[in-house]
């Protein structure tokens, strides 16, 4: 190995400090899934144009997308259980090129179910890559800094959203043309001409990716990582798999977590996949190019509400930080389904920052609800818990069909006040903790 690991090996797991390197080329990593998922996001809209999708329809690049994470978030577990989160994190880069890669037969063949099966290739890679590293983030230091850690990495995943929105937006979207009132004006050889060159422009920015994957990988391939696992005398001291379930099935505040990171999940990819279809059906006048910007937008709010959470998370705890965040986020959802204007979808992008914190903040709380014997297979289910995104899109999209995209918002707002609920029982659970505590020693 070229670059060197300088921390030292815990029993429970975590190092004596974090290696700077190291960690942020992890958190590297994190800006990588993040751009191809907000690619999702213009691509949901360029489809459902090119294939007269309905809303429901073309949510179903967001199904195909997270129902890969729910489908291998545990053998990518098992991965890191049998052999290291490195191998794991190679794994799926290689899997997001070999995805990436499929966008060209996908574009030639000229298919919706073509690019669902890419972009399900891409999120197989990427299921590897969460499951791995939002796990080793939290592990790859002090534990009192877990939280803080799975924020920093989380704050670079911030960027990558902002990156992919840009590169959909200049490489795919064209400036100035709205692409169903174009096809509207086109027949025969002629529009079927014009769906091929659009669809040629939805490979450019998977190009770029390729190159920026292939590098990160090779960088973390010369680069020595520690194992951080738990320390055991015997390999047969591990829980097996049925173990770990039978504990988990007993653990209450585990459960809560997969609710909330599937709640939370589901909000935010609905409400990201549709701000564009929003930002349209509420300005008759605007083009796909121009309505991006709205979620361009609310990935900078995203980046911002992750700073701000980082500086608040040093004045009060975790739980009073995300109840007041999920709080106002409900409020604000709640005015983007009921205030017919255009006020609307600015209240939508200000409503990604309050998204910021609550993946790593629900990650690392479900993380530590548990024995550390048992977290590589944890993060496996936290991650399957992405699956929400798959769902809730869906549904919230056969609602917009039914009674219109902005009053649809109210399912994802549901999800803010489950998030909310969260919080306030991990706040409760920790006060009771502490009053227990403190009467043990006032009794010892």
């Amino acid at each position: 190995m070229f670059i060197k690991n300088s921390a030292t090996q815990q029993a429970d797991g975590y190092l004596n400090k974090t290696p700077l390197f190291q960690f942020l080329l992890l958190s590297s990593v994190f800006a990588l899934w993040s751009a191809a998922a907000a690619l999702n996001d213009v691509l949901i809209t360029q489809f459902k144009a090119i294939f007269h999708l309905s809303n429901f329809a073309s949510a179903l690049v967001q199904s195909a997308f997270y129902g890969a994470y729910f489908l291998v978030a545990i053998p990518a577990a098992m991965v890191v259980k049998k052999s290291s989160y490195k191998l794991a994190i190679l794994l799926g880069l290689a899997l997001y090129i070999f995805g990436c890669l499929m966008f060209f037969p996908a574009s030639v063949a000229g298919t919706y179910t073509m690019f669902l099966a890419a972009i399900f290739c891409i999120a197989i890679g990427l299921s590897f890559l969460e499951t791995s590293c939002n796990t080793y983030s939290a592990m790859i230091g002090e534990p009192q800094r877990a939280t803080l850690r799975l924020n920093i990495s989380h704050t670079i995943n911030a960027m990558g959203y902002i990156v992919g929105l840009l590169l959909g937006k200049y490489l795919i979207f064209q400036e100035g043309i709205d692409i169903e009132h174009q096809m509207a004006t086109l027949t025969g050889a002629e529009l079927e001409a014009f769906k091929a060159q659009v669809l040629q422009q939805t490979l450019e920015p998977y190009k770029w990716l390729v190159g920026v994957i292939a590098t990160v990988a090779a960088l973390i391939a010369v680069t020595e990582y520690p194992s951080c696992k738990v320390a055991t005398a015997r390999k047969a001291d591990q829980p097996s798999f049925g173990e770990t379930l039978s504990y988990l099935a007993g653990n209450a505040r585990f459960f809560k977590g997969i609710g909330a990171q599937f709640a939370y999940v589901g909000m935010q990819v609905a409400v990201w996949s549709f701000t564009i279809r929003l930002a349209l059906e509420l300005d008759a006048n605007m083009v796909e190019h121009d309505a991006a910007n709205y979620l361009l937008y609310s990935f900078i709010m995203y980046f911002l509400g992750k700073l701000l959470a980082n500086y608040l998370f040093t004045k009060t705890s975790q739980e009073n930080v995300l109840m007041g965040y999920s709080a106002i986020g409900f409020a604000c959802l709640m005015y983007v389904a009921l205030v017919p204007n255009f006020s609307a979808v600015w209240v939508a992008v200000g409503t990604s920052a309050l998204f910021a914190p609550c993946w790593a903040t629900i990650f690392a709380s479900t993380l530590q609800s548990v024995d550390t014997r048992y977290t590589e297979t944890t993060g496996g289910f936290v991650v399957m818990a992405i699956i929400g995104g798959a769902i809730v899109p869906a549904v919230q999209g056969l609602l917009a069909d039914s009674i219109g995209m902005q009053s649809s918002f109210i399912v994802s707002a549901i999800c803010f006040a489950v998030v909310f609920a969260y919080f306030m029982s991990e706040k409760k659970f920790k006060r009771s903790q502490t009053l227990s505590e403190a009467t043990v020693e006032a009794t010892a």
